[in-house]
């Protein structure tokens, strides 16, 4: 019996396995680069939201400087009078006998008793 070799011609299907398994993982990573937790359009939702925190925080450093400000007229080796008098009349509700109250109506009561024009 004489040796033969009989070559078979590679498929179409066999010869794209390679070419469409590293499309298919190029494709994976290319679309989690754009749309990802991490990638360019993540990064722009992040950016944005560190715009917003700052601008928070810049409010709140504000607010926490002028609570501190307060604070500092009421210790004891800087009180100021004048700072314990309004907080004590404010949280008291007195007034002295020769002082001249003007109650004026806050916007959130000022349309109740208003009847519409009509």
């Amino acid at each position: 019996m004489p040796a033969t070799t009989r070559q078979r011609k590679q498929s179409v299907f066999r010869r794209l396995i390679i070419p469409a398994a590293a499309l298919s993982v190029l494709a994976y990573y290319g679309f989690h680069a754009l749309n990802g937790e991490l990638g360019l359009v993540g990064r722009a939702r992040i950016e944005r939201q560190e715009k917003l925190l700052q601008a928070e925080l810049d409010g709140l450093v504000k607010e926490r400087n002028s609570y501190i400000a307060k604070v500092t007229l009421l210790r004891p080796e800087s009180l100021d009078p004048d700072m314990m008098d309004e907080r004590a009349r404010q949280s008291l509700n007195l007034v002295q006998g020769d002082e001249l109250v003007i109650l004026r109506r806050s916007a959130r009561y000022a349309n109740i008793n208003q009847n519409p024009v009509e």
